[in-house]
Parts: C-alpha cells; sequence; structure tokens
C-alpha cells in the first residue's frame, strides 16, 4: 500500500473519534446577505491627502480633514435617502471608499447611478461578496506528514529546498483568520490583521478560521521542525491579512471593502506575493488595486473557478497568475494546474486536516513562486512552466530544466554550484 493509501485508511478508522473532537469555531461576521442592500462610493481624494510611503492603517491627515471628509460622505448619503455604513481611504488609486446601505424599496442600480452624479464621486459600484473555493475533506493525524504531501512526490519539494527556501520573500495571505500561534506556523509572520470587523487595521480576530489557516500551512509551515507538514517555500515570512469570515453554514466569505484593505495594505508593505485563493464577481475597485500591485511586480495568484466567467475575478484579471485543482479537466492556457486534493495542512487549534479545492492549489503556487523569487532575485519576473495537461512542473519553474538535463541534473549542477 502506498503512503497515501496508508494515511486514508488511519483517516477512515479514526475518523469518527476526530472529527467528534474538531467542532469548528464560528465568529459573527457579515453574511453575504448583509452586502445585498450596500453600496461603495469612491469620493475623489484631494491631491494634498496623498503622501507616498505613509502609513494610513485608518486614520491619515489631520482630525479636522478627516471628519470634513466624512461629513462630505454623511452629505451625499442624505441627499440620496442612503445611510452612511463605513469608511475607508484607498490612498494608493485617490480615492476615500465609503460603505452606504440602500434602503428597501430602491433599486440598487439606480443608487448607483443616482449617487454618482454627486460632486466629487468619482464612481459607485456594488459592494461583492467573495468565496473561498476549498473546503475540509478529512480529519486529523498528528504525525508528521510530508510524505503524504502531493507536492512532496509530484514536485520533488525535498530536492526543490535544496535550492531555494523562500528565505527572505514575503508572502500576503489575504483570507480568513489564520491561526499563528499554531505550532507549525508560529514566527512564520510579519503581520497579523483584521480588515473585516472594523476600519482601524490593527484590531485582531479572537479566533482562528480553517480556511486561512489551511492556506498558510502550504504556503509556509515550518520544515525540519517534527511535527505536521512542511512549507512550500518554508522560510518566506507571511501577512496574515484576514479579509474573510468564516460561515456557520460553511462558505468561506469576503467583500469588496474587506478585500481592498487587506490589498493595500499588502501593496504598501511591500508584499512580493498576493495570495487570494478566492473568485467572485468583477469589482473596479479591487480590479484598480491589482493593477497597481501587478504594475510593481507582485505575484498576484488567484483562484480559477470554471463555473464562473471567464474563471472568475480575480483570476481573469491582466498580469494575474490563475490556478486551479490539477485534477479539473481542460484547463484553459492561461490557468495553472497544482494539487488541490487530499492535501494535509494546518488547521486551528494545533491540528492537521486533509484539505481539497483549488484554493489550495493557489497557496501551493504562492510558495513556489517564492522559491524562484529567492533563486532568480527578488525583482526578477517569474515564469512558470506548464505542462501539456495545464500542470506545473516545479522543477523546471524554479531550475530552467532542458531536454538535455532533466530535474536530478538541474538540481545537482546548482547544488554543486553553491547557489541557493
Amino acid at each position: 500500500m502506498t503512503w497515501r493509501g496508508w494515511f486514508r485508511l488511519c483517516l477512515a478508522l479514526c475518523g469518527i473519534a476526530a472529527l467528534a473532537a474538531v467542532e469548528p469555531a464560528y465568529t459573527q461576521q457579515p453574511s453575504a446577505t448583509d452586502a445585498d442592500r450596500q453600496i461603495l462610493v469612491m469620493l475623489k481624494m484631494a491631491p494634498p491627502h496623498f503622501r507616498p510611503g505613509g502609513s494610513y492603517g485608518g486614520n491619515y491627515g489631520d482630525t479636522t480633514a478627516v471628519a470634513a471628509r466624512r461629513r462630505l460622505a454623511a452629505g451625499i448619503a442624505r441627499r440620496n435617502g442612503l445611510t452612511l455604513i463605513d469608511g475607508w481611504p484607498m490612498p494608493l488609486i485617490g480615492v476615500d471608499c465609503y460603505v452606504m446601505r440602500v434602503p428597501d424599496g430602491m433599486a440598487l442600480d439606480a443608487a448607483i447611478a443616482q449617487v454618482s452624479k454627486e460632486p466629487g464621486v468619482a464612481w459607485s459600484q456594488p459592494l461583492q461578496v467573495y468565496q473561498a473555493r476549498g473546503s475540509p475533506g478529512g480529519t486529523v493525524l498528528n504525525d508528521p506528514l510530508f510524505r503524504a504531501e502531493p507536492a512532496a512526490a509530484s514536485w520533488r519539494l525535498a530536492d526543490l529546498h535544496r535550492i531555494a527556501t523562500g528565505r527572505g520573500i514575503s508572502v500576503a495571505i489575504i483570507d480568513s483568520k489564520i491561526d499563528v500561534a499554531h505550532p507549525d506556523l508560529a514566527g512564520q509572520f510579519v503581520a497579523d490583521l483584521d480588515f473585516v470587523a472594523n476600519p482601524d487595521s490593527n484590531r485582531r480576530a479572537t479566533a482562528a478560521e480553517a480556511h486561512g489557516t489551511g492556506v498558510a500551512g502550504i504556503v509556509a509551515a515550518k520544515a525540519g521542525n517534527g511535527i505536521g507538514i512542511a512549507g512550500i517555500a518554508p522560510d518566506a515570512r507571511m501577512m496574515a491579512l484576514r479579509a474573510c469570515w468564516q460561515t456557520a453554514a460553511g462558505p468561506t466569505l469576503c467583500n469588496s471593502l474587506s478585500l481592498a484593505r487587506a490589498l493595500q495594505y499588502a501593496i504598501e508593505h511591500k508584499a512580493e506575493v498576493v495570495n487570494l485563493s478566492l473568485a467572485g464577481p468583477a469589482d473596479p475597485l479591487l480590479a484598480r488595486l491589482v493593477a497597481i500591485a501587478v504594475a510593481r511586480n507582485i505575484s498576484v495568484v488567484a483562484a480559477f473557478d470554471p463555473s464562473l466567467p471567464q474563471g472568475g475575478f480575480p483570476a481573469c484579471l491582466p498580469g494575474v497568475i490563475a490556478v486551479a485543482d490539477e485534477s479539473l479537466q481542460s484547463l484553459p492556457a492561461r490557468v495553472y494546474g497544482a494539487p488541490g486534493r487530499d492535501v494535509p495542512t494546518t488547521q486551528p487549534g494545533g491540528k492537521w486536516y486533509l484539505v481539497n479545492g483549488s484554493s489550495y492549489a493557489v497557496a501551493h503556487v504562492s510558495g513556489l513562486i517564492a522559491l524562484v523569487r529567492q533563486s532568480d532575485g527578488r525583482a526578477a519576473k517569474v515564469a512558470l512552466t506548464r505542462l501539456s495537461g495545464g500542470a506545473i512542473d516545479a522543477c523546471a519553474t524554479l531550475l530552467r530544466t532542458s531536454p538535455s538535463c532533466d530535474c536530478s541534473c538541474a538540481i545537482g549542477r546548482r547544488v554543486a554550484g553553491g547557489r541557493r
């Protein structure tokens, strides 16, 4: 029996006992329906408010200017029969972003068209909802799980780690709350911020959530610590940026504003890779921020969903690296396949589960890009090598193999040359 077969058998035998011990914890967060009556209104930011390199964390400029902008937004809401809910500065694109509630009986499209005519409004749009593209698919097994990781064999991960481990590369995980104290993740983060519940970016979530914790483990769980798994880039440093929330019904959801807040932070704090294991409808606010990230040579990796138009947003955007579970059939030429089935990874409470979905394929590619950026130089353009079926050839991506020098040959040459 193969290692993975043995692993699945153990899970099946201990499944009843393990499931009783891993009841998920949920935090009270906005549901998808909360966004149904809300819109985003972008107010043009006066040039003096834009300070390159500044830290905007929800408070920028003097208190008088902040209050004046808030009064302007409140006046727009009042004149149009809307309720002002929240606000957040977006200096990267020169706007203040406000959330306003549309009253029952008023069509959202009509409210957006009406408020867009107000002086000082750059544009208005719906508050979109996004869903993470992965789910737990098994139970806990507290043994070293490296050999059960799909990438251990198909990507020759141990060999790749002889060349690069992601050292010094920053990866922003924009997702649900990550268990940063997990024994396989503790010490792997340079930031742990919550952009969901409150404009104050220093407010932390009270409970860790499954999806973000699983994604983070695949990207950069510790290697060689004798427990759990090894991340694809175990020496990368992650930003835990909570922009999504786990719902009691199961899905992990995000919205336009929470994602925009987290994206702006990642860009301003010089993340080199941005992991977006999610998909949803097109959004002009997010599109502008993603375009800035791509222009700054930040690798933005997102989940491709074949059930959505063009594979979903933001995966459809120019410059975004679209990734799907490699087991999906007929991947488009622009989409890269990576492991997304029966992947062991970290989960809240110091546990490890098997997970499934394109979310986790995205995490594999984010980790691989961190390896490439360390190996080839941070400023290098990342070029992924795709096999004929769509799956990524990780060894060729990192080592630039050729017919005359396969993976083993290329690894030998690099190790002998002392490059790491």
